[in-house]
């Protein structure tokens, strides 16, 4: 079989979210002898660019959209080992939070894998997080992103909160915000001065691309 036969296969395991089929075949590229990197971008990130368009055309849903994500995901988790020296580049640094006051993390926990699959380096703060642990963590981890969920009308003011701390100490030049969540719209990101908004896992990967520079 040829190595773009094995990547094909694992681009059809990602796509239908098989990650027994993705496990096996991510295994017989490492057998090829295929490069780790040429098996994520020319394998498994073809395999959820083909499942985002499918969840973007409505013929898929939330749920074909995790099962490709953790598809994928398990095809990384093997391949990680043997990519030395973080031998990955990544297009970007992420760090991801739902706000305080607020324990949903489904919608966040799809974009965070959406990313990842996507070539960011995503760190995931958790759900509950006070807008003081978001500043502290961004001091730490330096990222290029921050993304706020908030699902709650409650919560929402979360949000400019975390994004005001950020402007007091002087870092929101070097970091873009981007925020999401249910009761979120446009309007409500460009009153509180959110570089980036989007409504679903394949918007915010688009989004989080253009705030990169690395819109394709």
């Amino acid at each position: 079989m040829s190595n773009a036969e094995i990547l094909e296969k694992l681009s059809e395991g990602v796509r239908e979210g098989d990650v027994e089929q993705v496990q096996e075949w991510t295994q017989k590229a490492i057998d090829a002898e295929i490069a780790p990197l040429d098996v994520i971008n020319d394998g498994l990130t073809k395999g959820i660019q083909e499942v985002g368009a499918l969840f973007s055309a409505g013929t898929y849903y939330l749920p074909d959209l995790l099962l490709g994500a953790k598809a994928m995901e398990s095809g990384i988790k093997i391949l990680e080992p043997l990519m030395a020296d973080g031998n990955r580049k990544f297009l970007g640094k992420v760090l991801m939070g739902t706000v305080q006051g607020d324990l949903h993390e489904i919608g966040k926990n799809i974009v965070i894998m959406m990313l990842k699959t996507e070539g960011f380096e995503v760190i995931d703060l958790g759900i509950d997080v006070p807008a003081e642990k978001f500043i502290a963590e961004a001091k730490t981890i330096q990222p290029d992103i921050i993304g706020i969920s908030a699902l709650l009308t409650t919560t929402v003011g979360r949000q400019k909160e975390i994004i005001e701390l950020l402007q007091e100490e002087g870092m929101r030049k070097n970091i873009k915000v981007m925020i999401g969540g249910a009761p979120i719209n446009q309007n409500w990101a460009d009153s509180i001065g959110a570089e980036g908004y989007a409504e679903d896992a394949t918007e915010a990967v688009r989004v989080a691309k253009n705030l990169v520079g690395k819109v394709n």
